[in-house]
């Protein structure tokens, strides 16, 4: 997923853009950069070409990461070139995963861009323009550093009727294929009482649906504020309190874990309206010796168990997950498990991806690296099947009736968008123009009347 971020323009000295690749994280992350630069006179520019400074906010895990960060810089040198001809000048800055992996490199390979700063040191970025604005030389900042960046944070700007709020960063669980341990660094959660404050906060300008983020949102831990049995907080009660903050009506999280799906989480699904029925639950891979290599620490009996009991709690409850195709040492006989664990299953939405090596991970250096051929083909055949199951999931859901956010306008008149508790896109007609407008930000029940190929229809209920 590639983004950028779109506030409305305003009367700056400055302008900043900000080109988002990857996860929700990374667009909770490009929003508060965005925030701490505003004060130093920074709105937002429509595009690069009339920025002062664009930060290309980066990912690791897809293939190629970095060279699409390299060919991307290659475009911007040119625009910062003419930028110099015309009397001005543009700050170039990387940050993000792929800063956090490859800092010098890309300061030997791109030596015009004047920033490269890790996923955690993004609050210091005023300090770093301006260091890179005096000396003329390049700025790195991807240490670890000892103080938390959300306690040197502004109060984020609440950009509609949804919001991201990050509660917790980092992953300690090594698994074989994934660069995030070393990029994001460890498990890391904010307090209660942070994350709480914040969603009052965006509840205050108007959010009704917050998603909780976490590269394992469901790791999250607060032990600071304990009941009177001792107990801490853990994510199931953080999402109860979170469900009595006035103004927040819809809430999620993502990205979970199964091994941190506690008995009181599943608990919460059954407890909260608010928790929307949709979680996503990424599996990897329905071969139990696959799980073992990729040191997911648990196995397939124990995913479709975790389902079923998730399901128990909440009868309409629909799942999304990750796959990873062609993974290091894997047979035709494992990728029929994850076809027969995909068809068990049902899910709704999914990311599916070939198996793509990540320089100082383990599964990198495996015996048993897959032909591109054969991930191609199975990639292609395990795509076809989640096509089918998205399709007939969101038909099924013709005659429903959903609580649907309202949060834009459509391309006819009098037409508005929306997304449904399952993350579908939903547009319906209400009326005139002004009629339409007063429900932008507001639940609504709608009746789904018909499907589209990537949309529901619907009608007032």
């Amino acid at each position: 997923m590639k983004g950028w971020i779109s506030r409305p323009r305003t009367t700056v000295a400055k302008r900043l853009f900000v080109k988002t690749y990857g996860c929700q994280m990374n667009v909770y992350d490009s929003a508060r950069m965005a925030d701490v630069l505003a004060p130093l006179g920074y709105g937002l520019a429509d595009g690069p070409e009339d920025a002062d400074m664009v930060v290309l906010n980066t990912c690791h895990i897809r293939e190629k990461a970095a060279e699409k960060v390299f060919s991307e810089l290659g475009r911007l040198r040119k625009l910062q070139a003419a930028k110099a001809q015309a009397g001005g000048r543009m700050i170039l800055a990387v940050a993000g995963c792929v800063a956090q992996a490859e800092g010098e490199e890309i300061l030997r390979r791109a030596p015009f861009v004047d920033i490269v700063l890790g996923p955690q040191t993004y609050h210091r970025l005023p300090e770093m323009v301006a260091r890179a604005s005096r000396s003329g030389g390049a700025v790195l900042d991807t240490e670890f550093p000892a103080e938390p960046k959300f306690d040197f944070l502004p109060e984020p700007r609440a950009e509609g009727s949804s919001a991201f709020l990050s509660v917790q960063e980092g992953c300690d669980k090594f698994c074989t294929f994934c660069v995030v341990p070393y990029t994001r660094g460890a498990e890391y959660s904010r307090s209660a009482a942070a994350v709480l404050a914040e969603a009052a906060g965006l509840a205050g300008q108007g959010v009704r649906e917050i998603t909780l983020l976490g590269q394992n949102v469901n790791a999250w831990r607060d032990d600071v504020g304990r009941d009177r049995d001792g107990a801490g907080w853990t994510l199931g009660r953080l999402l109860r309190a979170l469900a009595g903050v006035e103004g927040v009506e819809r809430i999620r999280y993502t990205t979970s874990h199964p091994r941190d799906m506690d008995d009181d989480l599943i608990a919460a699904h059954a407890d909260l309206p608010q928790l929307m029925p949709f979680l996503h639950l990424p599996v990897q891979s329905g071969s139990d010796r696959i799980l073992t290599a990729m040191n997911r620490g648990h196995d397939r009996a124990t995913y479709l168990a975790l389902v079923e009991r998730l399901k128990a709690a909440r009868p309409d409850l629909a799942l999304s997950s990750d796959f990873i195709v062609g993974f290091p040492g894997e047979t035709d006989a494992d990728f029929a498990d994850t076809m027969a664990l995909v068809r068990q299953v049902g899910f709704v939405q999914t990311y599916s991806f070939k198996y793509s090596p990540r320089p100082g991970t383990p599964a990198a250096a495996m015996d048993g690296q897959v032909p591109e051929p054969v991930k191609d083909r199975r990639l292609a055949e395990l795509q076809a099947l989640l096509h089918d199951q998205t399709v007939a999931f969101n038909h099924a859901c013709v005659g429903r009736e959903m609580r649907v956010l309202l949060d834009r306008p459509g391309r006819h008149t009098g037409q508005l968008v929306g997304r449904s508790p399952y993350m579908q896109p939903v547009h319906v007609k209400l009326g005139g123009t002004e009629a339409a407008a007063r429900l932008i930000g507001r639940v609504v029940p709608l009746r789904i009347v018909s499907v589209h190929p990537n949309s529901l229809e619907a009608i007032p209920a």
